[in-house]
């Protein structure tokens, strides 16, 4: 009998980690005018604070298409080289509030939300900037596999001065090799 507050408590956390709508990090703001469309498609991964879901990954990309419910489908894919194995999970991503804002929450587990929010990005779409809800998660994107030298500067500078930690990001070998070609 004293097993049911403890399920009870665990139950209504996980229900109120659920139901809660992430947000950018205090003092981050969302890019406002954002275009959706032009954001589908496939991204490679340049940078990353490392997380528990990619750590050690190699060759990582995102690629985003739209959903018919209007939110967006996620696919991350990434090579293990010491399991010499790709490795891939699908979600799905509903933006927090107006579609021309990128304020997105994003789940791969099913009731789990995380926020994905592109706090910089390119007139072109080619290079972008994405938090989730706190300064423990951030990721340099390119739609190429390299990325030029002051496009790089000027990411890592815009992260510094919003205080994410850039000298302990990982920076993704994009370079197949021989034995993991997807």
């Amino acid at each position: 009998m004293k097993m049911w507050p403890i399920l009870t408590g665990i139950a209504l956390s996980l229900a109120l980690v659920a139901c809660k709508s992430p947000s950018p990090p205090k003092g981050v703001n969302p890019v406002a005018d954002f275009d959706a469309e032009r954001y589908l498609g496939k991204w490679y991964e340049i940078a990353r604070l490392e997380n528990r879901f990619e750590r050690g990954l190699q060759q990582v990309t995102a690629t985003y298409g739209k959903r018919r419910d209007g939110g967006l489908t996620v696919l991350n894919q990434g090579y293990d080289p010491l399991k010499k194995q790709w490795k891939s999970s699908e979600g799905k991503a509903y933006f927090t509030g107006r579609t021309t804002t990128a304020a997105l929450k994003v789940s791969f587990f099913g009731p789990f939300y995380g926020g994905y929010n592109v706090i910089a990005l390119d007139n072109d779409y080619q290079y972008a900037l994405v938090s989730g809800p706190n300064r423990d998660y951030l990721w340099l994107l390119s739609r190429t596999p390299e990325l030029p030298a002051e496009v790089k500067q000027r990411y890592v500078s815009i992260a510094k001065n919003l205080g994410f930690a850039v000298d302990d990001l990982v920076w993704v070998n994009q370079q197949p090799q021989k034995d993991n070609s997807p």
